[in-house]
C-alpha cells in the first residue's frame, strides 16, 4: 500500500522523542516499511524520516508555544494551513489510505467528505472537539477510528461512541533490552508537567529512601521549580531530555520504573518500554496502565504516595524475564503493524463503496484549492 502517515506537528518526530505520540509515530513509518509498504510522512520541518513531507516550517511549539497560545486562533490558523498542505498534497498523490496520527480533527471530517480511505489513531480520551468529530466520522465506511487500549474504546464507548478498534502502541523490542546488571536506582522517564506526576514519584522515592534518575523535557518550568528540583539530592537526580541510546541504557540497568499518571492514561508507552527491558513498574492504576503492566509491576490508586513507596520495595520479587515476554506476545512493532493493515483494508473497502456527499459541506472544508469546492 501507499500510505500517508499525518504526524502531530505540536514537536518534530525526532530523536530525543518528547513523548508516546511522537515515538508512536516513529516506529509506525519504520514498521509499516518493513512489512513492505511505502509511506511518506506529513510532519513539521526538523523530523527525522526518510520519507518526510514538511506540511510546515517548524514544529508549532516553537513559534507558537501550547502553553501560551493552547485555544488561540493563531495556533488554530498555523496548523489548519500545514494540515491543508498535506492533504491537497494527499489528494494528488494517488495514496490507499491516510493514517491519521495529528491530533487536528478537521483531518477526519475533509477525509471522510473527500471519499480518502482514512484510518484515525486516538492517542488522548473523549473530550472537546475531537470526541465530537470522531462520533460524526466513525459511522462513515471510508473511516476507521483506533485506540490504544481496551480502558479507552470503554471510556469512548461510556460517552456514546462505539465501533472503535483497539490496537495496541508497538516497542521496538530490538532497542529496548535489559542491561548486562542492574544497579540499585530507579528510574522515571516522561514529559514533566502536573498530570504525569512527577512530584508523586519524587515523593514516594523520599519516603522509600530510594535513589531515582528522571528524564524528560521540562514542559512547565513552574511545575518543576515548586514541585520537583526543591527536593533533587544526590539520590534524587535529574539527568535532562537525554537521547534514546542513553536511556535505553539506563531503563535497562535500573531496579525498577515509577509510572505515576495523575490523568487517564490511554496506554502507557514508558511502562511497556521498561518492561521490554526486563524491569519492573511501579505506578499509579489510572486508565490503561493495568493493561499494560500486568502481574509484572506493582500498581496502586494514583496519587498516594506512601502506597507507590511500599510498591517499590516489592519489585524484586517480580520474575524479570516475565516482564519482557509480555512486551514480545503482546506489544510487538508486528502486533501493532498487523492491526493498523486490518482497519486499513477496511477503510479502503469501505470508501469504494460510498457516494459523495455523505457530511454536510462547510466552512471547515480546506479553502486554499479550488479544486477542492
Amino acid at each position: 500500500m501507499k500510505i500517508a502517515v499525518l504526524a502531530h506537528i505540536r514537536n518534530a518526530i525526532a530523536e530525543p522523542f518528547n513523548g508516546g505520540m511522537e515515538a508512536h509515530c516513529h516506529l509506525l513509518c519504520r514498521g509499516l516499511r518493513d512489512a513492505g509498504h511505502e509511506v511518506v510522512l506529513f510532519g513539521a520541518r526538523g523530523s527525522q524520516d526518510e520519507g518526510l513531507f514538511e506540511i510546515c516550517a517548524a514544529p508549532y511549539d516553537r513559534v507558537l508555544p501550547w502553553a501560551r497560545y493552547r485555544g488561540t486562533s493563531e495556533l488554530a490558523a498555523y496548523q489548519r494551513i500545514a494540515f491543508e498542505r498535506a492533504l491537497l498534497a494527499i489528494m494528488a498523490g494517488e495514496f490507499d489510505v491516510v493514517h491519521n496520527n495529528s491530533l487536528f480533527p478537521d483531518i477526519m471530517t475533509w477525509c471522510t467528505n473527500a471519499g480518502i480511505a482514512c484510518v484515525t489513531s486516538q492517542h488522548v480520551p473523549p473530550f472537546g472537539a475531537m470526541f465530537d468529530t470522531v462520533q460524526k466520522v466513525v459511522r462513515y465506511p471510508n473511516t476507521r477510528i483506533t485506540v490504544t487500549s481496551d480502558h479507552q474504546r470503554a471510556l469512548w464507548e461510556s460517552r456514546g461512541c462505539a465501533g472503535l478498534h483497539v490496537v495496541s502502541n508497538g516497542v521496538d523490542v530490538d532497542h529496548w533490552q535489559p542491561g548486562p546488571a542492574r544497579e540499585d536506582h530507579f528510574i522515571w522517564v516522561g514529559r514533566i508537567v502536573p498530570n504525569k506526576g512527577l512530584a508523586e514519584a519524587v515523593a514516594a522515592a523520599r519516603i522509600a529512601g530510594a535513589k531515582l534518575r528522571i528524564f524528560g523535557p521540562i514542559e512547565d518550568a513552574g511545575y518543576f521549580a515548586d514541585r520537583v528540583q526543591p527536593f533533587l539530592s544526590d539520590g534524587i537526580e535529574y539527568h535532562g531530555h537525554g537521547s534514546m541510546q542513553d536511556l535505553r541504557a539506563e531503563v535497562g540497568r535500573a531496579q525498577g520504573a515509577l509510572v505515576t499518571p495523575l490523568w487517564d492514561e490511554p496506554f502507557g508507552l514508558v511502562a511497556a518500554e521498561a518492561l521490554a527491558c526486563g524491569t519492573p513498574v511501579a505506578g499509579f492504576d489510572r486508565g490503561a496502565l493495568g493493561e499494560v503492566v500486568g502481574d509484572c509491576g506493582v500498581l496502586v490508586a494514583s496519587g498516594d504516595t506512601a502506597a507507590l513507596a511500599h510498591a517499590m520495595t516489592q519489585l524484586q520479587s517480580i520474575d524479570r524475564d516475565a516482564c519482557r515476554q509480555r512486551v514480545l506476545e503482546r506489544f510487538s512493532i508486528a502486533a501493532m503493524i498487523a492491526g493498523y493493515e486490518e482497519c486499513y483494508t477496511a477503510a479502503i473497502e469501505g470508501a469504494r463503496r460510498v457516494s459523495l456527499p455523505r457530511l454536510a459541506w462547510s466552512s471547515n472544508w480546506p479553502r486554499t484549492n479550488a479544486l477542492l469546492a
